[in-house]
């Protein structure tokens, strides 16, 4: 009997003392990004339709994040960005003023705009499907971004860079803005680009 209970209590021990490395071993190949803001290697631009007949840019320009990438296990990659909304410029500063108020973003009442993913499948030609949560407007909906990576590599300084592009269209009303723009204007294009420098 005690020959048994050795037995069963090293077996436990040596099947966990496995799992843990194995843990351990997989950890080691997902990389953490932070994305490159400082170096402004990234951009959060808007698209919509004016009245059917042309397209009003725009972007946010003040926004952070990061993003983690698994070489081996590349369907445990994240991505999570916080967006300063007040930093919204379309080149126009009335326009800007009127998209920061309550008809649009209403940025007094949510200073920030979030995104956080939820999962992450990348084909074998790059391309990938990243759903996850966004959170505009006090409104938060899951959408689904179709995602390409630019490319990876070491940079001049000594560092390891990768990049993505990543679209999504959203319904504004989804996000409780109802402001009544014609119904070529009732969605957006949201365009990602962000450059990553690993930590």
């Amino acid at each position: 009997m005690k020959t048994f209970l050795k037995t069963t209590v090293k077996n436990t021990l040596l099947s966990a003392s496995l799992a843990t490395a194995l843990l351990a071993t997989s950890g080691l190949f997902a990389a953490e990004y932070a994305i490159d803001k400082k170096g402004q290697h990234a951009s959060i631009q808007f698209k919509i339709s004016h009245l059917g007949y042309s397209w009003m840019v725009g972007r946010f320009n003040d926004f952070d994040g990061s993003f983690s990438y698994d070489e081996k296990d590349k369907a445990a990659s994240k991505v999570n960005v916080i967006v300063n909304t007040k930093s919204v410029d379309s080149n126009h500063a009335e326009r800007d003023k009127h998209l920061r108020s309550d008809d649009f973003l209403d940025v007094e009442k949510f200073p920030q705009a979030k995104f956080e993913s939820t999962k992450y499948t990348e084909g074998k030609d790059g391309k990938a499907t990243l759903i996850g949560n966004l959170t505009l407007h006090g409104v938060t909906k899951e959408v689904i971004v179709a995602v390409s990576q630019v490319g990876a590599g070491k940079d001049p300084w000594g560092g390891f860079r990768r990049g993505f592009e990543g679209t999504t269209r959203i319904a504004l009303k989804d996000f409780g803005i109802t402001k009544n723009l014609g119904p070529a204007s009732a969605e957006l294009d949201l365009i990602f680009n962000f450059e990553g420098v690993k930590k």
